[in-house]
């Protein structure tokens, strides 16, 4: 296990990057750790604190609140965000190239609004 937190809540603005959404495009989530700034944490998922104990990698799975997904594509300060400040942005788009510096691309089924929960686990292995 490269990676496992757990949910404790989220910000007024974090599922609004989810379809559907007013910007056909997004399909995302932020995530942060539980002591992001108070500006930052409206638009992120917050989690626990833990340590990341590898870097993640293409073809890595990453599974949020039971569902599955695989790692297309990671981004050059993605690793150093998520072991800092457990911040990154997983896209769901998929994607060999990295939208953002601090990006993780997903494959996998669409996640939901409903499908996020307090007490849900985002894992990489």
């Amino acid at each position: 296990m490269k990676f496992s937190t757990t949910i404790i809540g989220w910000g007024e603005e974090a599922l609004e990057f989810l379809p559907p959404n007013d910007v056909d495009d997004n399909n995302f989530i932020v995530i942060f750790n539980e002591n992001a700034p108070e500006e930052l944490a409206d638009l992120a998922i917050l989690h626990t604190i833990v340590p990341l104990e590898g870097e993640p990698e293409v073809g890595d799975t990453v599974v949020i609140c039971g569902k599955r997904y695989t790692i297309t594509a990671v981004g050059s300060e993605a690793a150093h965000t998520l072991r800092t400040l457990g911040h990154c942005t997983l896209n769901f788009k998929g994607g060999s190239e990295p939208e953002m510096l601090g990006c993780i691309m997903l494959e996998g089924e669409q996640l939901a609004t409903e499908d996020i929960r307090v007490g849900g686990e985002i894992q990489i292995f």
